[in-house]
């Protein structure tokens, strides 16, 4: 199972991060959120821990600019982004051959999401990321209804997210042991082990980590 650790902004945070090499270290490019990144710490990062950048309704050319700049690994889009901006933003990330970069597409549940409405984003998408539903863009901190993920029919792998914190390892253990979370590669983990936003609980993670992989 893949841990993805995000909203990481402190340079000397991030260092202690990445010794427990987690999969995916996330940073949030979205400044209405409080996590998000002003100064991307200069760190050289191992092979297997990938550098995702958060990204909410932006343009095409300031992600591409952003992920060119910092060497992102992946773009999550976290707001509103249709399959057309996916499938735009995949065409010039293969046309440009700058930086190879996969993409991540976060939905919104409730009791009321409709999963065929991912249908239209997986021939562009690496990976989806199921979330919380809330009032702000980019995570809300708090969980949905696990079970709604039995109507999740698709092939795209996906990670699961929101408000995600250590108390929840037996939990996530009992729902990855179903059949239902066949296509659950990973897990999202942010505001849950939080010291203040921005800045992580090393050892919670580190815990969390190695109960789950």
């Amino acid at each position: 199972m893949k841990i993805k650790v995000c909203g990481m902004r402190d340079k000397e945070n991030v260092k202690s991060l990445i010794a427990l090499k987690p999969d995916f270290v996330g940073f949030i490019f979205y400044d209405k959120s409080k996590r998000f990144v002003t100064d991307f710490p200069q760190i050289q990062f191992p092979d297997e821990t990938k550098k995702v950048g958060v990204f909410v309704n932006e343009s095409i050319e300031d992600v591409l600019t952003i992920v060119e700049t910092n060497k992102l690994d992946f773009v999550q889009l976290h707001g509103d982004e249709s399959s057309e901006y996916c499938e735009n933003l995949r065409h010039l990330e293969r046309s440009r051959k700058v930086v190879s970069f996969g993409i991540i597409k976060a939905f919104s549940v409730d009791e009321n999401y409709d999963f065929n409405n991912t249908k239209q984003f997986k021939n562009y998408c690496d990976y989806f990321l199921f979330d919380t539903k809330g009032k702000d863009y980019g995570g809300n901190g708090i969980k949905f209804n696990w079970e709604l993920l039995k109507n999740y029919k698709g092939e795209t792998p996906y990670f699961l997210s929101g408000g995600i914190g250590l108390e929840d390892k037996d939990k996530l253990l009992s729902f990855l042991s179903n059949k239902e979370a066949k296509r659950c590669i990973g897990i999202d983990i942010n505001s849950g082990f939080e010291i203040e936003p921005g800045l992580k609980n090393i050892n919670d993670i580190k815990e969390f980590k190695n109960n789950l992989v």
